[in-house]
């Protein structure tokens, strides 16, 4: 039984004040509790807070060279320590071995290269005219990760954080708790000085909210539901602090007449299954020309039906668990609504896969005959659950593809290149991935609409984490 009863602050394991609760951490693969985690409060928030105060004039003062040196003893940090990051994910959240140890764990270590090529190359200062322009550190950031790709979200905003000057505190989320510790672990190894990189665990009303009104907190960056990014930013307007939001989705996917339909179907289902379907960026809705539908419901039903669902230790499991029991029951409640709402079900369906008794285990589910009005259309499951919509023309397409609320990604699958990258302009998404393309983690992510605000990644997502300064001389 693992007990994690410390937070990290000003560089030191430190107890919580009084008055913290307990969360039991579980196994979603057994639904055995494996752990416990104490959830802080306000004043943990606030110690943390302060430490990084404290801590910001020497930090953002500075130079790049050292702030490179430190990020390189990070990623030396991180790689020795790869098969226990993988082993962590793997045990809180239930994705499978393979892809922890592929994906999962690499990721973050991925995404504290790009920043560190970033940072090498970035402007920080330049001359236009009579002025002189510089980018300073917005200050102390709070920062809130999710569950379902923990170690990318985490690295996504410490590496950049750390790039730019600034001084910070993690609150990552409660259902994933085991890889943030030993994160914190990897950068009190790698150096980074006290009070730099802070992190409470809590619940997004306690400490989140907290963090997010700390008048002594310069930025929020988020991720995670576009309620949580809501309450956020709702919290974050009276010290009018800087919302960086990374929400939900409901991505599309449009596969073009001209395309190879086998190849263009089964990638977008296993893109769109890839870590049980928690993904924010999933293509869940599949828009298929009419005249090739019927095709393309068996191609994605049978590629569905293949998927390997078992225990995420086997390394022949292709989907592991649902990652709670809130998000599992959420999934097999929205599969029944899609079912009342009469969406012919051409894969899966309600329930746990034959075998599988215990652990949060849903069916990779296919939905056929969907309109775009349909909740499971409109709603992001976070989940196994894709939806498969028939077009008549193009603009038919793109039109079912951006009347949604949100605009976080988008997918379009054809042969022509000048054709496929014409519609990709026209869809109303931060990021638009070609023919089973993945995302490029040296280039800018993030959405529009209610998929939220501001940019992860590559020059511009060291941007976000500073300020505009232009200094005018006569």
């Amino acid at each position: 039984m693992k007990v994690l009863d410390k937070f990290y602050i000003n560089g030191a394991w430190v107890a919580p004040c009084a008055g913290a609760t307990y969360a039991d951490i579980t196994d979603p693969a057994t639904e055995m509790v494996i752990g416990k985690l104490t959830m802080g409060n306000a004043e943990d928030a606030g110690r943390a807070v302060q430490a990084a105060t404290a801590a910001l004039p020497a930090w953002s003062g500075t130079a790049r060279e050292a702030r490179i040196g430190l990020l390189e003893r990070v990623m030396a940090c991180y790689q020795a320590r790869l098969g226990e990051l993988a082993q962590a994910v793997r045990q809180e959240m239930g994705a499978p071995s393979t892809l922890c140890n592929t994906l999962q764990a690499p990721i973050g270590l991925g995404q504290i290269q790009a920043t560190t090529e970033a940072l090498r190359h970035f402007e920080f200062e330049s001359e236009r005219g009579r002025s002189w322009i510089r980018r300073e550190p917005v200050g102390v950031a709070a920062l809130i990760t999710p569950w379902n790709w923990p170690l990318n979200q985490i690295a996504a905003k410490v590496a950049p954080a750390l790039a730019a000057g600034c001084t910070m505190v993690l609150k990552p989320s409660e259902i994933a708790p085991l890889d943030a510790v030993l994160f914190a672990e990897i950068l009190h190894e790698a150096g980074v000085p006290a009070g730099v990189f802070n992190m409470v665990f809590g619940d997004g009303r306690v400490v989140g909210a907290a963090l997010s009104s700390h008048r002594d907190v310069d930025m929020i960056s988020i991720t995670g539901s576009t309620r949580a990014g809501v309450e956020v930013a709702i919290n974050a307007a009276p010290t009018v602090k800087r919302v960086a939001q990374e929400l939900g989705g409901k991505s599309a996917l449009v596969i073009l007449d001209d395309a190879d339909l086998h190849a263009a179907v089964a990638s977008g289902v296993a893109q769109g299954m890839m870590n049980a379907g928690q993904t924010c960026i999933a293509p869940t809705r599949i828009l298929v020309p009419r005249h090739c539908y019927e095709d393309a419901v068996s191609i994605a039903a049978a590629a569905a039906n293949a998927i390997r669902v078992g225990d995420p230790a086997d390394p022949e499991t292709a989907m592991g668990p649902i990652s709670n029991r809130a998000q599992y029951e959420k999934v097999q409640r929205m599969i029944r609504v899609g079912l009342e709402e009469g969406a012919r079900l051409a894969a899966g369906g309600p329930g746990r896969p034959e075998g599988l008794e215990r652990g949060f285990y849903a069916r990779p589910t296919i939905f056929a005959d969907v309109r775009n009005d349909m909740a499971v259309a409109r709603e992001e499951i976070f989940g196994p659950v894709l939806v498969m919509i028939p077009y008549d023309g193009e603009e038919a397409a793109i039109a079912i593809a951006n009347d949604t609320d949100y605009g976080l990604a988008a997918y379009v699958a054809g042969t022509d290149p000048e054709r496929t990258r014409r519609v990709a302009a026209r869809l109303r998404a931060g990021a638009v991935l070609l023919n089973g393309a993945m995302l490029d983690i040296a280039a800018p992510f993030g959405g529009c609409k209610t998929s939220g605000n501001g940019r992860e990644c590559g020059p511009e997502g060291l941007a976000e984490f500073l300020e505009i300064k232009t200094v005018t001389s006569p």
